[in-house]
């Protein structure tokens, strides 16, 4: 198993309960998959560097996940048929990034901490 990481902008009209939907969506399409998610972030609403659908701003939210490398491709057809996503991009981690999110997931908790 491979693991992933995935960033993904929603549309800026969306609700709350609408993002929240959205990202349910897509972690239960990954679980039914057999993949496990290692961490999730909403990093909120954020203005686009180029307008998108004629949108200038939206929801980013991250994804990192281990999965078997086969079913990326449909994982990027599911998001490319949810018309509140409006852009999307996986990566494979490799052992350097790996190190980077572990330490980047630390700082985070605590910051939260604190």
């Amino acid at each position: 198993m491979n693991t992933y990481e995935t960033v993904f902008i929603m549309n800026p009209v969306l609700s709350e309960k609408q993002v929240e939907e959205t990202v349910k969506k897509i972690t239960d399409f990954l679980e039914k998959e057999k993949s496990s998610i290692n961490f999730q972030e909403n990093w909120g609403l954020k203005k686009l560097k180029y307008p998108i659908q004629n949108k200038k701003t939206g929801f980013y939210y991250l994804l990192e996940f281990q999965a078997n490398g086969k079913i990326i491709n449909e994982f990027e057809v599911e998001l490319k048929r949810d018309e509140r996503i409006l852009r999307w991009q996986t990566i494979k981690l490799d052992k350097y990034a790996l190190e980077y999110a572990a330490t980047r997931r630390a700082k985070l908790n605590n910051n939260k901490e604190s």
